[in-house]
Formats: C-alpha cells, sequence, structure tokens
C-alpha cells in the first residue's frame, strides 16, 4: 500500500524565480538530512522546545507539540519514501492511543495531534488503526463544541496533572483552535457525518465575529459566558497584553482559514484569510520574520517568532493557490519574503550541532521561553518550503 500512496507529494506546479526555486530546495533537502541524522539521538522521544545549545527538552506524553516531530517524518516519508521515517514516525503511535485513554489529556489541540501523526499514516499507507484513532480524536473533538455560543472550548480546567486551572474554565476560545479544524472537516469527509462540518463552520463563524478584529488584527483568546453563549471580551495568554495583537496567533489563523477555505470552497473564509494576511504585511514592514506581537513599544527589536513566519509562510501558499490571479502572487511573494528571511536569520540545518532546524523561536515571552527552537516551527518551515515548491496534497 505505500509503494501506492508513495506520489502523495509529487508536485503539480512550481512558481517563482529559478534561484528561490533551488534555494528552498536544498533547504528542504538539508531538512531531511537533519531529521536522519537526529533520529539515534533523539530516539522515540519528543521535542517540546530548544535549550541554549540547540539540543531539546522533551515532552511528557500529552503535550499539544508531541505530534510536530513525527508530522515532519510523515513529510519526509512522502517526498522520500525511505522506510526509516515510516518507522520513526509509527513507533510514536502508542502515545497518541495514550491521549485517548485519558479524558485529561484531550483538548482543542486534537487536530494537530491526530491530524499529523494519525491522518498522515491512514493517507499515506492505508492503515485503518490510524483513521480509527483520528476518527475517535475527532468524536472527542466534537464534544467540546459548545452549540450555545457555537465554538470549540479551549484548554482544560484540569490539567492533566491533576491541578486546577480556573482561568481555563468554561467559555474560552484561542486563535490556535482554527488549525484543529481540519480534523473535524477531515472526519467529515470520511464519514459523511453532517456534524463535524456543523461545529467546524460553527466555531471559524465566531471566530471572525469575536477574534478578529475589524482592523484585521486579532485576539488571542476570547470569553464567552458558558451557559448563554454571549460574548464577554477578548484577552491574551502568551501576547503582550489583551488589545495587542500576537504574530503567532495571527498566523494560526491566516494558516487556519486559508485551509479551510481550501477545504470548504467559503468565500467568508477566504476574505478573512486575506484581511489577516494585509495586516500582517501591514504590521511588518520590511521586516522578513515578524516581532513575537505586533504591539510591543517602538523600537521594534524586542525577540522575533521564527515559528510565526513559518506558520504564516506556509498559510500564504495557500492563500495564492486559492485567490485570484493578481492577489495569488501578492501572496506567493509575501511567503517567500517570509522564507527568505527565515534561511538568512534563523537557518539551524547547516549547523551539525543543531538537532532542530529553525532557531529564534518564541514560544512565551512573558513566561520567559523566547529565542529558541520550537518543533512546530521546524514542522512549518518544512510545510511552507513544500508549498513554496509547488506540493499541493498535505494531511490537513
Amino acid at each position: 500500500m505505500l509503494a501506492e500512496r508513495n506520489t502523495y507529494f509529487r508536485t503539480v506546479a512550481s512558481a517563482g524565480s529559478d534561484f528561490t526555486q533551488k534555494r528552498h530546495q536544498q533547504a528542504l533537502e538539508r531538512c531531511l538530512d537533519r531529521l536522519r541524522r537526529t533520529m539515534p539521538v533523539i530516539g522515540l522521544r519528543n521535542p517540546k522546545i530548544g535549550l541554549a545549545d540547540n539540543t531539546w527538552s522533551y515532552c511528557g506524553p500529552y503535550d499539544w507539540v508531541v505530534s510536530f516531530l513525527a508530522g515532519q517524518y510523515w513529510l519526509a516519508l512522502g517526498l522520500t519514501g525511505d522506510p526509516v521515517f515510516l518507522n520513526a514516525a509509527r513507533a510514536r503511535r502508542n502515545v497518541f492511543r495514550g491521549i485517548l485513554r485519558n479524558r485529561d489529556a484531550q483538548d482543542h489541540d486534537l487536530g494537530f495531534q491526530y491530524s499529523l501523526a494519525c491522518v498522515s499514516d491512514w493517507l499515506l499507507t492505508g492503515d485503518r488503526e490510524p483513521r480509527d484513532m483520528a476518527l475517535e480524536a475527532a468524536n472527542v473533538l466534537l464534544n467540546r463544541y459548545h452549540p450555545e455560543g457555537r465554538y470549540i472550548q479551549a484548554w482544560n480546567p484540569r490539567s492533566v496533572h491533576g491541578a486546577f486551572r480556573p482561568e481555563f474554565a468554561n467559555g474560552r476560545v484561542i486563535a490556535d483552535t482554527m488549525q484543529n479544524l481540519a480534523l473535524l472537516y477531515w472526519a467529515y469527509n470520511e464519514t459523511a457525518r453532517c456534524d463535524f462540518k456543523e461545529a467546524a463552520d460553527g466555531h471559524a463563524e465566531t471566530t471572525i465575529a469575536n477574534l478578529v478584529r475589524p482592523d484585521g488584527t486579532s485576539f488571542h483568546t476570547f470569553l464567552f459566558d458558558p451557559a448563554s453563549g454571549k460574548p464577554v471580551r477578548g484577552e491574551t495568554h502568551q501576547g503582550h497584553a489583551d488589545n495587542s495583537c500576537w504574530s503567532r496567533g495571527q498566523a494560526w489563523m491566516i494558516h487556519g482559514f486559508a485551509q479551510c477555505a481550501a477545504t470548504t470552497g467559503n468565500r467568508t473564509h477566504l476574505d478573512t484569510a486575506r484581511r489577516l494576511a494585509a495586516k500582517a504585511e501591514e504590521l511588518m514592514g520590511d521586516d522578513r520574520v515578524p516581532v513575537w506581537d505586533y504591539s510591543v513599544p517602538e523600537p521594534k527589536t524586542d525577540h522575533r517568532d521564527s515559528s510565526a513566519a513559518a506558520i504564516m509562510a506556509a498559510g500564504l501558499f495557500i492563500l495564492a493557490d486559492i485567490d485570484e490571479a493578481e492577489e495569488a502572487a501578492r501572496w506567493h511573494d509575501f511567503g517567500n519574503r517570509l522564507l527568505d528571511g527565515l534561511l538568512d536569520t534563523c537557518d539551524l540545518t547547516g549547523d551539525p550541532d543543531a538537532l532542530g532546524l529553525l532557531a529564534h523561536g518564541a514560544a512565551h515571552v512573558k513566561a520567559g521561553f523566547a529565542d529558541t527552537m520550537l518543533p512546530y516551527g521546524d514542522y512549518y518551515f518544512m510545510e511552507a518550503l513544500m508549498r513554496s515548491l509547488g506540493h499541493r496534497q498535505f494531511f490537513w
């Protein structure tokens, strides 16, 4: 079955100058080489955040980022057909079985986890167990949908370690969840169950109405009355301030709405992705890697976020594929500009001692986690490079 599906990532088109194409192809090949060379060091562990020496600190079994290295391995398998990537990705399956057995481990990030670790496996190999696991995860995600407010509840008031976190009680949504809707749309296409699509559509519409501001910036998180579903106020969790625009949140939504538009054909999703992308373009000015929050005081010499650049670049290439001709060129050029910024200032694939792909990620600046490698930055860096080279089918 693997041999039959091994054309999954073949390009259907390419765009950009010969120099850009060659540069991005060489960068992608260095990513593949880095994944091969670090396998014996990383083993069955899953990176969480980079350390000062560019090695990794690793996830516990239920971390939201537990799937991003597996996602890179599945991308690599689709590109190369090399079974070493198949074995490395599948060796992590038990982690995802464990999440399905632990209710406290299940939250809004199930889409990140099961799209990249299980939908990917099913699409590339035809193995039915990961398909069934992904459908089970989609059902759990569906059960987090609040029909009164038409949103998917973010986080859990009780952590997987038992601590109670009142600030995460019912009635909260976050920008990140737009990336997780793909699991619901996939489940709808697999099963024809309309409730999957209705929840995804409803959450997207609520996000547009409440997290996207009239000027095209975005809240990171928004509170609702959990009983009535009525909107209360916007806040931040990882951004500079409640009224600021956290760059990774903006990037999550650019990619998320572009992805939704590509999946559903919904014009409102497309228009929202355009509006968010245009605002990010305006806020960045001449920058090529965004500051961690667009609203930090001038001069904007604060921490950059390579993960926001990688996520946004991948989303811009999706947007370029589905937008009108003149706008398509705009988004493609913007995506290439971000990739060039990453390659010029953040690329670690030429550093033999680094275990990851990108430097200068900002996980949670106010908590002290900045200027570091991030596994999600690495995953989206690979996805963006592939999209820039004309690859069109992914796990979302």
